[in-house]
């Protein structure tokens, strides 16, 4: 089994994966929220390549990628304790002979241990951040930079953009790598962009009237943060001309997507990547909506049990680890990702054939174990935006008071369900707890709080806060 868990626990999991994947009359939703013709343009013909062209492209991929990396320290090393190199990787199942990467070893390479060309090639650094105090360096030769553009250009276009729209970006430009990314897939599409950055909210509010624009870029919670400024200043997201809305950088459910699009009568479209393997444009959704298409020609995706490190069937959850095999400035074998994901390979409407993730569910290392049980963020998510009544702000807040993990949620009440009623609100909680209760199978405690006293986000929303090892009045 992938987690030790309850039965109940599991049941629950894959009730919540197969709700977020296969949402009831999702075309008719589609059709009713859409505000033009959704446009089915493929824009790579790699997309769409036979299952034997595509492992034929990935083998000759993969090869080259080790020969590259032959002469980096770390995997200099590694392949020695393997017995590999490039001539003895056969077929895509001998990608199993190669060393596993994990952040740690990036960290240990800080800064450019692991860059794989001379440096002055490189056109572009980033970094992710890291709890070292230092960032996790990764580099990008120019065409390295054309392929970034190309990988967010394609998810862009399968979630409705043409170039005569106009773009909002509201994620942060800088080291982190999504709002740069993004910027050039829009302009490889041809449309405009607004680099907008994060926060001032209401400069953005601003900027989406004056420029009419078409579709917002940002994380989950930022769009969620705007919807509420939207409320406060009575401002009908009618009056918007937002279309699409393309949000990563942090998981969500898809109960979250559901209050964003009725909340500012767009489609959301879920996209994943991340800075160690190159930044957004891993993969991403189409019209269908039905898990996020991975570019496979320059992505080899993996789904291992976290534990033991060895394969789960497809369409169970498990680890996944990433070999980005075309990029130049440092390409990377294997990566741990610690994001728990499902793959999926049926055959997908949109035409394209490659292999669909779910969305993340996730992280093997910000999983809960309460009381011998396997909790994740996303678990306790979804079963808060199934109550009528729970706004989508909440915090996770993890103690120890004893011997014993204790989890208590802090939640917020939407604004036309608080009251002063204790009767009113003793209900409520009764019935989030339930639910809580139904997903993860434990009796969470909850506090229900009045609307906006919990923190908005511009970035990424930080859900749990772990108090154990500090004294702690409960």
């Amino acid at each position: 089994m992938v987690f030790k868990t309850s039965q109940l626990t599991i049941k629950n999991l894959l009730a919540i994966l197969t709700l977020s994947f296969f949402t009831i009359q999702i075309q008719q939703q589609l059709t009713k929220m859409s505000k033009e013709p959704f446009n089915k343009t493929i824009l790579n013909p790699n997309e769409t390549l036979t299952r034997g062209e595509l492992e034929n492209l990935q083998l000759r991929h993969l090869r080259d990628c080790v020969r590259r990396l032959a002469d980096v320290p770390f995997y200099k090393q590694k392949f020695a304790e393997h017995g590999v190199n490039h001539e003895s990787i056969r077929s895509l199942n001998d990608i199993s002979r190669l060393p596993l990467t994990t952040k740690a070893d990036l960290r240990n390479g800080y800064p450019l241990g692991f860059l794989a060309v001379p440096r002055e090639v490189v056109a572009r650094f980033h970094g992710s951040s890291g709890t070292t105090g230092k960032p996790t360096i990764v580099a990008y030769t120019p065409d390295d930079l054309k392929l970034w553009s190309e990988l967010c250009a394609r998810f862009l276009v399968s979630g409705g953009l043409q170039s005569r729209h106009t773009v909002q970006i509201a994620f942060g430009y800088g080291l982190f790598t999504g709002g740069f990314g993004l910027h050039y897939g829009v302009e490889r599409v041809g449309a405009a962009v607004i680099p907008a950055a994060a926060g001032n909210t209401r400069r953005q509010l601003m900027l989406m009237q004056d420029m009419q624009t078409d579709v917002l870029v940002c994380t989950p919670s930022y769009a969620l943060t705007i919807a509420d400024v939207l409320r406060n200043d009575n401002i009908d997201p009618a009056s918007l001309t937002l279309k699409y809305a393309h949000l990563g950088g942090e998981t969500w459910t898809e109960q979250m997507r559901e209050t964003i699009e009725s909340s500012l009568g767009i489609l959301a479209f879920n996209n994943y990547g991340l800075s160690e393997v190159i930044g957004p444009g891993v993969s991403g959704e189409c019209i269908e909506r039905t898990g996020m298409h991975i570019q496979e020609d320059h992505f080899l995706v993996e789904c291992l049990d976290p534990e033991t490190l060895k394969p789960v069937p497809n369409g169970k959850p498990g680890e996944l680890v990433i070999t980005a095999m075309t990029k130049q400035a440092m390409p990377i074998l294997r990566y741990r990702t610690r994001d728990i994901a499902v793959l999926y390979d049926d055959e997908c409407p949109c035409g394209r054939t490659t292999r669909r993730m779910s969305r993340v569910i996730g992280r093997s290392d910000d999983m809960m174990i309460i009381r011998g049980v396997n909790v994740f963020p996303s678990q306790i998510e979804e079963a808060l935006l199934r109550v009528e009544g729970a706004a989508p702000h909440y915090q996770i807040e993890l103690t120890r008071p004893g011997t014993l993990d204790e989890v208590r949620v802090k939640v917020e009440v939407v604004p036309e369900k608080f009251s002063d009623k204790l009767a009113d609100m003793a209900s409520l909680k009764r019935r989030i707890e339930q639910e809580v209760t139904t997903i993860t199978g434990l009796h969470i405690t909850i506090d229900l709080l009045p609307p906006k006293s919990i923190d908005r986000f511009e970035g990424k929303a930080k859900r749990v806060i772990d108090l154990r090892g500090m004294k702690v009045e409960v």
